[in-house]
């Protein structure tokens, strides 16, 4: 069965960042302590360019005079 709502954003407490390194390269470790839990992401440096345009982006929206 389909969920037919959307569910409610997670709301972040604390963020932190670290890097991890292995056999493949470096990582970056974005961890994101929410209301529900901690999200952590691994990203790359192609996959952090694109959170970094997404931040810029909703930031744009959010204080269009800067």
């Amino acid at each position: 069965m389909r969920r037919t709502t959307k569910a409610l954003p997670f709301v972040p407490t604390e963020i932190h960042v670290s890097t991890f390194e292995d056999e493949k390269g470096l990582l970056g470790i974005l961890s994101i302590q929410t209301t529900e839990g901690i999200l952590d992401l691994a990203l790359d440096l192609t996959t952090a360019d694109a959170v970094a345009n997404a931040v810029k982006e909703i930031r744009s929206k959010l204080a269009p005079e800067r």
